[in-house]
């Protein structure tokens, strides 16, 4: 599909029939999609991701919160070229980024239907971290809803937060989390864990990093 059809589509269909808004601070971004062609496949902390049937290669992520620092996520991903842990820019206006798809779930939502999370995820992330320092960015933010696994495979799928300063300890917690208590016990079983269990951890632990601010 020619980039200026999609644009009109999402200027047309998508952006008229969308509604963002979130409960607080620690809370990602809720969804009401009133459109019959557009599909909301994923929500995070600033936007919502959403998915034209016509072409299933691409993504449009709309910002909720913070319109202004989507001009610094774009030069995030041209610094990022083309990589596979990465998505990659097709296009982007005033308030939304076309990306390029990557199919798969993300580690919060695997944790709750209970779908095993190879090590191979976290070396894939590893090494696109690796990858972003070596281009002069700042891997920030990564958490279990920023990581989606498909094929046994690990790719990160936000950026927004690369070009901050400061070291942020998620991926380092959530690593450890892994090999401490995922791999000997939780991956073993296979069980479903119940959402509001895995959401009150996440909940939990932002709120705890809010307060030790300092510390991230």
């Amino acid at each position: 599909m020619k980039i200026e059809k999609y644009t009109k589509l999402i200027g047309n269909e998508l952006l008229p029939n969308i509604q963002l808004s979130t409960d607080g601070p620690f809370d990602p971004i809720i969804v009401k999609n009133f459109s019959n062609t557009w599909k909301t496949i994923g929500s995070g902390n600033y936007a919502g991701v959403f998915l034209h049937q016509s072409n299933p290669t691409w993504v449009v992520k709309v910002y909720g919160r913070k319109p202004e620092d989507l001009k610094k996520e774009v030069d995030v991903y041209r610094k990022l070229g083309n990589h596979e842990s990465f998505s990659s820019l097709i296009d982007y206006g005033d308030n939304y980024l076309i990306l390029k798809r990557i199919d798969g779930i993300n580690l919060f939502d695997a944790l709750v239907k209970g779908i095993p999370i190879p090590a191979s995820v976290i070396h894939d992330v590893d090494e696109g971290i690796a990858y972003a320092r070596s281009v002069g960015l700042n891997p920030y933010d990564i958490h279990g809803k920023n990581v989606v696994m498909g094929n046994g495979r690990g790719y990160i799928v936000d950026v927004s937060d690369f070009y901050k300063q400061g070291k942020c300890r998620k991926w380092d917690d959530l690593k450890k989390a892994y090999y401490k208590i995922y791999l000997p016990f939780i991956s073993k079983y296979h069980l479903p864990i119940p959402f509001f269990i895995v959401n009150n951890v996440r909940k939990g632990y932002r709120l705890y990093r809010k307060i030790k601010k300092g510390n991230i």
